[in-house]
């Protein structure tokens, strides 16, 4: 049976646009809260990156909702941006049956820039649907068969 992943995720917009300016202190997402969910997905798109550049999506977490209480966790995607492989491109981690309840999404930009446009939280697997879409979704539809206009 297929059903609408509007209706089973829930998108949140976690950071806007960043300079991604290289250092060793990396941009944090809003946290988020994982009661409802099984797993999430981190998408941080970025922008036009530097050579050189060390990317690193991370998540941290806690059973705490405060920043300071996050502890980063084992695995991240990303790697050394070449001239231009990294530009406009996603860079995405899934973290599936997460052990805390209040994930972080970090995002590394060291040695030299990454800007990013935004990072997105896709949390899916909810316990209870229809999923309610939080406030960085302004709009949303669903169409089921659509026919055309």
């Amino acid at each position: 049976m297929f059903t609408s992943l509007l209706k089973n995720a829930k998108v949140t917009r976690i950071a806007t646009d960043g300079a991604g300016a290289a250092s060793a202190t990396p941009t944090k997402g809003t946290i988020i809260d994982m009661a409802s969910f099984d797993a999430v997905m981190f998408i941080a798109v970025m922008g036009n990156v530097l050579d050189t550049s060390q990317v690193a999506l991370r998540v941290a977490g806690s059973d705490l909702n405060t920043s300071g209480s996050m502890a980063l966790l084992a695995g991240s995607a990303g790697g050394t941006a070449g001239a231009s492989d990294y530009d406009d491109k996603l860079v995405i981690l899934d973290v599936e049956k997460p052990r805390f309840r209040y994930l972080e999404a970090q995002l590394f930009h060291v040695t030299a820039n990454a800007p990013f446009d935004a990072i997105l939280a896709i949390q899916y697997n909810a316990k209870s649907m229809p999923v309610t879409q939080g406030s960085t979704v302004v709009a949303s539809a669903s169409l089921a068969g659509p026919v055309a206009a």
